[in-house]
């Protein structure tokens, strides 16, 4: 992967075009909703602003704010206590606030500011496993265009895929063996060959080239397979043997439980 500084840079980019996005919006398109049930404009963005806030805290107590990693100790605990819910909540408070997009902004720049002051070989403490700033630099960027995807569909709006999508697709392999895992099955042990082309026409690749398993396709394609914002049927993703073609059928990026999914149609729960 890329190093931090060029990851928190295409972070702050992918932001840059969401915020673009919904700059201009009347009230009325805030609470257009997404394919998200239940979720408007206002609540996907509602749900980045808390989520950047949390890393923000987290990552800056992972670089000694003691004040910011009891927050994320006490955020953490909370979510425990809730976690069927936690998730919508803090969505449908942050939606609700007229200076929704002000804050959002103030607090995705402070994210991306703390991840470049880690000390190098710092862990920051999440809701899962600890990682390294790349490493959430690049979950924030996967979520970013996930979240971002939702909003341009409500809107009606075709986005131009850039390369800066290969932070979501490398999550996207690297959380094969989770996606089995949450699914409750048991993941393959031969690694698979993974053959994407980027939006810049560059090819991609994961995993041993003579891999018997294989998956191949644009990779903005599989970026919103692994996203679950697109149904399998409508992406042009080939795979090569029954464990590859099977991953495809749950592959999931984010965190959590198995998720819903597009109908082919795209107007399910993603």
């Amino acid at each position: 992967m890329a190093d931090l500084d060029t990851l928190v840079d295409d972070l702050r980019a992918e932001g840059d075009d969401l915020d673009a996005l919904v700059a201009e919006l009347t009230p009325e398109r805030w609470s257009a909703p997404t394919p998200a049930e239940g979720w408007t404009v206002a609540h996907q963005i509602g749900h980045l602003s808390w989520t950047d806030h949390v890393a923000e805290r987290t990552t800056s107590g992972a670089s000694g704010d003691i004040e910011a990693k009891e927050e994320f100790a006490l955020t953490l605990k909370k979510a425990w206590e809730n976690p069927g819910g936690f998730v919508d909540d803090a969505a449908e408070e942050e939606s609700r606030d007229p200076d929704l997009l002000s804050i959002w902004r103030t607090r995705r720049h402070a994210m991306t500011d703390a991840l470049v002051r880690v000390p190098p070989g710092t862990k920051i403490d999440w809701f899962g496993p600890p990682m390294s700033a790349a490493s959430m630099a690049t979950a924030r960027l996967m979520e970013t265009w996930a979240h971002g995807q939702d909003v341009a569909d409500a809107l009606g709006v075709t986005r131009v895929a850039t390369d800066r999508i290969r932070g979501v697709a490398h999550i996207g392999v690297r959380t094969r063996d989770f996606a089995y895992m949450v699914n409750q099955q048991t993941p393959p042990t031969e690694p698979f060959r993974v053959e994407l082309t980027a939006p810049s026409g560059e090819l991609w690749t994961w995993g041993p080239e003579n891999a018997a398993q294989r998956v191949s396709g644009p990779a903005l394609d599989f970026c919103l397979l692994v996203t679950q914002r697109a149904h399998r049927d409508n992406l042009d993703i080939h795979a090569e043997g029954p464990d590859a073609a099977h991953w495809l059928t749950i592959a999931q990026a984010f965190a959590g439980p198995p998720g819903v999914g597009r109908t082919q149609s795209g107007l399910e729960k993603a």
